[in-house]
């Protein structure tokens, strides 16, 4: 019988933290280590591929970042494995550490990074505001799947915003005066988890609903407003749904729920939320270019047609793909 994913990424965050105080546990030995890890790097925008794209950092990156790896090479739970075998002082550490072999470095090589990179100015803002979007991304599907009665498909996806993505903004929060709400997530997961049938359900999704909208105001309204910015943040948010949906199909056929329950909520906030909300300054730029990318983000949600996906994808990855980089491409456009 199949091990769930969600179980198995339990399991694996678990043996990750247990790797990790092994490792602190040798940093005290007297006899130094001979793969040190790089050094921190300050800029204002994380290292880049050879196409312009942002590389992964394979210490660092949350498994939706991983899984845009896992996609590429077609290894099934390959971000699980990468997250597993952490830390890694180089980035051949992945064949050493025999996650990949030689011939899968190769292709994505030029892709991940151990750089620690410390974004700043808009890059920043990008990047929070990304990871707030998968966020609400998450949490729209489990909503769907709660409307279900679907708890059990609801569980996971409650849970990724806490587990995975919260570590990575809470360092911010401070900052940008923004309350710690991690305890209003994990609440609603817990209750759907043990008591999916109580009336406090609903109460408790709508508060972490309101608790990640007013983290993402803490962005200004003209940021937020700006077809520029949340462009971006569009762009990255379909990145990852592409990724997603990519590591959801294997053999003709739809594998992994979750995943592509999480590429489903990820295309339907940048759609239906990112998107309306700078409609008006974009079509005041130009009606063509909004227009376009209203037609094709519509376009696009139609490879998502139910929250409970079909047994066989409607649309094959390689035409999602190409529908989001179209997008991106019109994207350009409408911010020149």
């Amino acid at each position: 019988m199949a091990i769930p994913r969600s179980l198995l990424r339990f399991f694996l965050m678990a043996l990750t933290i247990v790797c990790m105080v092994v490792g602190l546990n040798n940093c005290t030995s007297s006899t130094p280590s001979n793969t040190a890890v790089s050094p921190s790097v300050v800029s204002s925008a994380a290292p880049q591929t050879s196409s312009g794209d942002s590389k992964i950092n394979i210490n660092s990156a949350i498994l939706s970042e991983l899984d845009k790896l896992e996609a590429k090479l077609g290894v099934p739970a390959l971000s699980n494995r990468i997250q597993a075998s952490r830390p890694y002082g180089s980035i051949e550490d992945l064949v050493s550490k025999q996650v990949i072999d030689q011939a899968q470095f190769d292709q994505i090589k030029d892709q991940v990074t151990i750089e620690d990179i410390v974004l700043t100015g808009e890059a920043k803002d990008v990047d929070y505001m990304t990871k707030l979007g998968l966020m609400k991304g998450h949490m729209l599907v489990a909503g769907e799947l709660l409307a279900l009665n679907l708890p059990e498909q609801a569980e996971p996806h409650l849970g990724h915003p806490v587990e995975e993505i919260y570590v990575d903004l809470q360092d911010q929060l401070p900052e940008r005066k923004v309350a710690d709400f991690s305890g209003v997530l994990t609440k609603v997961q817990d209750l759907v988890k043990s008591k999916p049938g109580d009336p406090q359900v609903k109460a408790a999704y709508d508060k972490a609903m309101v608790a990640i909208d007013q983290a993402i105001a803490a962005l200004s309204t003209t940021q937020r407003k700006d077809p520029a910015f949340t462009l971006q943040v569009i762009n990255e948010m379909l990145d990852t749904a592409a990724a997603e949906y990519t590591a959801a199909i294997s053999d003709g056929k739809i594998s992994a729920a979750i995943e592509y329950q999480d590429s489903r909520g990820f295309v339907q906030y940048a759609k239906d939320t990112l998107l309306k909300g700078i409609e008006p300054p974009l079509a005041q730029k130009s009606v063509t270019v909004a227009s376009q990318l209203t037609t094709e983000m519509a376009q696009l949600y139609k490879a998502w047609p139910e929250a409970v996906p079909p047994t066989a994808p409607v649309v094959s990855v390689d035409k999602v793909v190409a529908q989001v980089k179209s997008i991106e491409k019109a994207s350009v456009a409408a911010r020149s």
